[in-house]
């Protein structure tokens, strides 16, 4: 099924964020996951380590993304990429929110700072 409509889109609210999973396994993708994620006004999302390469497109707003301890302010239109084993941070501090479209491999997995790690339901 190489098409997805938005009504199959799924949503997740975790760590104060809102991603929004429409490229998956159970919409037909084999090796990519892809969503578009809601940070919002004023939020701080927890540094983690990835497993995977990801990539993040910026629709609208601006963010703050720290890879490795390089950061930069994204506007719409920027584009970054976090190599996999990086640690990285998002934040978002204007009073708005901020969207991005995000891309990684089936299986990501995150570690976060106490030690526990997690695979987001939209990575797998």
């Amino acid at each position: 099924m190489p098409f997805i409509r938005n009504e199959e889109a799924v949503a997740h609210e975790v760590h104060g964020g809102r991603f929004v999973s429409y490229v998956r396994p159970d919409t037909g993708s084999r090796d990519l996951a892809a969503w578009r994620v809601e940070i919002p006004a004023a939020m701080v999302a927890p540094v983690h380590e990835i497993s995977e390469e990801e990539t993040f497109y910026v629709l609208n707003g601006r963010v703050r993304l720290t890879i490795d301890g390089e950061s930069a302010e994204l506007g719409p239109g920027d584009a970054a990429v976090a190599p996999a084993g990086s640690e990285l941070a998002v934040s978002n501090a204007t009073d708005q929110a901020a969207h991005m479209w995000v891309t990684t491999r089936v299986g990501l997995t995150a570690r976060l700072a106490d030690g526990s790690s997690m695979t987001p339901p939209w990575a797998r």
